[in-house]
């Protein structure tokens, strides 16, 4: 069995694919959207419906980047964390990016 470092190295570990929630009001938002875009799509023209498409893809790839930011920023937090129990040396707290 791989450790942690060799499971990352060889891209074993992808933390982005396993972020859904478990929640079921997680699960009843997300049919509540799907039920809101199929109402969309029938409403709108194709034209119009792309550019809606394409506005929610936006909002995704924004999504996904503060999901990333939020990951690395907790696990900054969680090593710095470490490094003071384990040390006892109090390391600076490291920053959100901005």
């Amino acid at each position: 069995m791989q450790n942690v470092l060799e499971s990352l190295y060889y891209g074993d570990l992808a933390p982005h694919e396993k972020s859904a929630s478990q929640s079921p009001e997680y699960r009843l938002l997300n049919e509540q959207i799907t039920e809101s875009l199929n109402h969309w799509k029938k409403k709108l023209v194709e034209e119009d419906f792309n550019e809606l498409e394409a506005l929610t893809d936006l909002y995704h790839q924004i999504q996904g980047m503060d999901m990333a930011s939020s990951f690395t920023t907790g696990f900054k937090l969680g090593a710095t964390m470490m490094i003071e129990v384990l040390s006892g040396i109090n390391p600076p707290v490291p920053q959100q990016d901005t």
